[in-house]
């Protein structure tokens, strides 16, 4: 919307000077000028959105990369801590199968109560 404004003042400002019937000989010139001129206007607010746009996908850049981080992260955590909980079933596995029946009832039943207990403390 300014360009036009600046278009129209600078064909206005062209124009003033031409006399009565008379036409500048420089005003092809001009008007080249202005068209430069506004193709300079045009290519500075390009170049600054393309800077803009360059600093912005820097930053997603950078974000993307921090996130990778974190999840590569996060991987490692869950392969150690399912490498913990294979361990630990293992073991479980082993012991409900050398105990007797009785053993294991009361084995799981104390687990679950004592889970019950935690569980009222807490809330």
């Amino acid at each position: 919307m300014n360009t036009r404004r600046d278009v129209r003042g600078n064909r206005a400002a062209l124009f003033d000077e031409i006399e009565d019937g008379g036409i500048r000989a420089s005003s092809s010139y001009s008007s080249h000028e202005i068209d430069e001129q506004e193709n300079d206007r045009t290519m500075d607010g390009l170049q600054d959105r393309v800077l803009m746009l360059k600093r912005l996908t820097g930053d997603i850049h950078e974000e993307v990369e921090g996130h990778n981080r974190m999840l590569d992260r996060m991987g490692n955590d869950m392969d150690s801590s399912r490498g913990l909980l294979s361990g630990t079933m293992d073991k479980f596995k082993t012991v409900f199968e050398t105990k007797s029946s009785r053993r294991m009832f009361t084995l799981v039943a104390s687990f679950v109560v004592g889970f019950l207990v935690i569980y009222y403390l807490t809330r």
